[in-house]
């Protein structure tokens, strides 16, 4: 890896303000014409794709941290973020900043805390940093390589993603403030890659009781237009509590 310059001066203000050893890891969903789609970020210097995260600054709690770094890629706040692991092997960054001085707060050894976020895709908007010349989103079955072992962050996160999908309400704000059964179901379907019963889908997703169900109707489209529903935000948290699917 070619020296940066940007990164030998970050590393002098981490030593100063952020907590030594410990990082998040954040995997960003976001859903859009039906499909499941993960934000990266590419780093200048090497040109390799990266999944958003940072330092636990030394006044912060590690959630607060994980919901700053957010912040700063995404311009949303306060997302939905569900912590699904920690990843500290020995050599999780080898070879990443060989070419750096020992002293390099980046290339001491870090245990990292994996977060997923679950976001709109429209409220989104996308911000690189100063060591990354690109964050956009991707589609899961798109992916680039990644680098380091956040290939394997993802990898859990989407797992765990799913497992909790079959028991929690989970990942109903990535889709717009309005939306029918079958947006609903269709989102579900792409999140866990297979087909759901949509009868036994809607009998399921009732049960959780979150639905607020509106008079006027999705218009357009050949057969009966239906019906639009939003989420009583109350019982949606509430719900987050998980009953039996």
């Amino acid at each position: 890896m070619e020296k940066d310059e940007k990164i030998i001066e970050m590393s002098r203000q981490m030593w100063d303000n952020a907590v030594p050893h410990i990082s998040v890891d954040s995997v960003v969903f976001g859903f859009h014409e039906n499909q499941l789609k993960v934000l990266l970020t590419r780093m200048a210097s090497t040109r390799q794709w990266l999944l958003p995260g940072g330092y636990v600054f030394k006044n912060e709690n590690v959630e607060d941290a994980a919901q700053r770094v957010l912040r700063e890629r995404t311009g949303v706040d306060r997302v939905y973020l569900q912590e699904f692991g920690v990843f500290g092997n020995i050599n999780r960054s080898e070879g990443y900043f060989d070419d750096y001085e020992d002293d390099l707060w980046h290339k001491q050894r870090f245990i990292s805390i994996g977060f997923y976020a679950l976001v709109n895709y429209m409220e989104v908007i996308p911000e690189i940093d100063d060591y990354s010349d690109i964050c956009e989103w991707k589609a899961i079955d798109e992916m680039p390589a990644l680098a380091m072992d956040h290939q394997a962050i993802y990898d859990t996160a989407l797992t765990s993603l799913r497992q909790q999908l079959s028991y929690k309400p989970i990942g109903m704000n990535l889709l717009p403030e309005r939306f029918t059964i079958s947006e609903l179901q269709k989102l579900y379907e792409t999140i866990l890659g297979r087909t759901l019963n949509r009868g036994n889908f809607y009998r399921r997703i009732m049960r959780f009781g979150i639905l607020i169900k509106h008079e006027d109707r999705r218009k357009g489209g050949a057969h009966k237009s239906p019906n639009l529903y939003s989420i009583d935000p109350v019982k949606y948290h509430e719900s987050l509590q998980g009953i039996d699917w």
